[in-house]
């Protein structure tokens, strides 16, 4: 489960986008720089294997550790894409390219968000999108919906199977687990899923909130929205957290969790991007990334608890939300201000996630040292000791 957002602004088009996961899932921030391939090259991605392009453009990308796909990225020539799950009354293949595939495919060949519709649709008319998408469930598919955009503009991208539809974003737009295409989404939309997600709900709230947008860090309190007067997360019995963009596991029947978050603002003369690298954006901090300065932000995280940058934060992020009412206040109000003094005057990346490395480890030390008692509801207590892995 997913919330992207677009705004587009006189000066800019501001892109935002959770990435909403299984809670061990964790998922790597990488550079990969421009290529040329030989003729006849082949091209392996998650499930199946494809035609190499001539040359692939530089990309940055955040991608799920067990995947070649990506959940957002950007690449050289500001070119951005975020995709969602959607639901759908076509068939699922078994196999085929999956909605990271596409997304990673689209940057990595396209110089304009128009060119990226292009080539997403070029692909699954050719291949086809399917295969196993879950992490705790491999069997778990779905087809997908994407949100592209450029300094120039936006589109939606929505698919059933190899159907598809594209509409342009006029002002403010927001995409979540469902189709909305009009007309589209009536003929495909599976209904019983897509109100098990709480799309609807989530869509509503963050277009509300994207139209009151006047900064770029109001984006990055969007992500971080738990819902209509509630500071803290809320949750249901049935989906856990899944009603508010920063999304927190813990439903019977349905859990997702924020595995990571990323904002750009694209203008013509350049592109800038905030990433976190981590789950939860409400514990998270947005660092500056470059499309073309890649970075040593420590190893690659994977399916264990590890000395990564996603993982440390794991530890601090789960401690918080036992009783985040209380531990939110020992680090978001310094996180809050950073974050003000880096949008103002963007710093070097390297120095900002040294700099982020060295808040994490601060706040991780800070609650140590508190006496902490889980005051979530017990089936969500129930549900994150089955996972628990520190």
């Amino acid at each position: 489960m997913c919330d992207t957002i677009v705004i587009i602004r006189d000066e800019a088009v501001w892109f935002a986008k959770n990435s909403d996961r299984d809670p061990n899932e964790a998922q790597c921030i990488e550079w990969h720089p421009r290529r040329a391939h030989s003729h006849g090259a082949r091209l392996v991605c998650t499930w199946i294997e494809i035609p190499q392009v001539a040359e692939t453009h530089a990309v940055a990308i955040s991608r799920p550790f067990w995947m070649w796909g990506a959940e957002m990225g950007a690449n050289e020539h500001g070119v951005v894409v975020g995709n969602e799950a959607v639901f759908t009354r076509q068939p699922y293949a078994r196999t085929g390219l999956t909605g990271m595939d596409l997304v990673r495919l689209a940057l990595e060949r396209s110089s304009t968000a128009r060119e990226a519709c292009d080539t997403i649709v070029a692909l699954i008319e050719a291949f086809g999108q399917g295969g196993g998408c879950g992490y705790e469930n491999r069997a778990f598919t779905y087809h997908n919906s994407f949100m592209v955009a450029d300094p120039r503009g936006a589109f939606v991208l929505e698919t059933a199977g190899r159907k598809w539809a594209i509409e342009p974003v006029e002002h403010v737009r927001a995409i979540s687990n469902g189709l909305t295409i009009p007309g589209f989404a009536e003929e495909h939309t599976d209904y019983l899923y897509t109100r098990t997600s709480r799309c609807r709900t989530r869509r509503a709230r963050t277009e509300r909130l994207a139209k009151a947008c006047a900064r770029l860090t109001d984006c990055f309190a969007l992500l971080r929205d738990h819902g209509q007067d509630h500071a803290e997360p809320r949750y249901s019995p049935i989906n856990g957290g899944m009603a508010a963009p920063c999304m927190h596991a813990g439903g019977i029947l349905a859990a997702s969790q924020t595995t990571s978050s990323w904002v750009a603002e694209l203008r013509p003369s350049g592109a800038r991007h905030w990433v976190t690298g981590t789950a939860a954006p409400c514990t998270g901090l947005f660092k500056p990334l470059c499309v073309g300065q890649p970075l040593d932000i420590g190893p690659l995280p994977g399916s264990s608890p590890d000395d990564s940058l996603w993982w440390r934060h794991e530890r601090f992020h789960r401690a918080v939300m036992r009783d985040p009412a209380r531990y939110r206040l020992m680090f978001a109000p310094e996180r809050d201000a950073v974050e003000s003094a880096w949008t103002a005057t963007p710093p070097d990346p390297p120095f900002a996630w040294a700099e982020g490395d060295r808040l994490l480890a601060e706040w991780t030390e800070a609650i140590a040292e508190e006496t902490i008692t889980d005051r979530r509801p017990f089936w969500v207590r129930r549900y994150w000791a089955r996972r628990s892995v520190f």
